[in-house]
């Protein structure tokens, strides 16, 4: 089963995830980085799109 994996450490807080996969990504109010809404989201193709539009490239999709 795939799972997205955010590097906290490298997100730089651009939002571009949250605009394209809203439904999935958010940012925590507190620290202005990428969070998953859900656990274990369907990895579809915004998923993936919006983890290789990511310009710091913190979001990895794996297995």
């Amino acid at each position: 089963m795939a799972e997205i994996i955010i590097d906290t450490y490298l997100c730089s807080g651009c939002a571009t995830c949250v605009e394209l996969c809203p439904e999935v990504f958010r940012l925590d109010e507190t620290t202005e980085k990428a969070v998953l809404l859900v656990l274990n989201p369907e990895i579809d193709d915004t998923v993936r799109q919006a983890a290789s539009y990511c310009p710091e490239k913190c979001i990895e999709i794996s297995g």
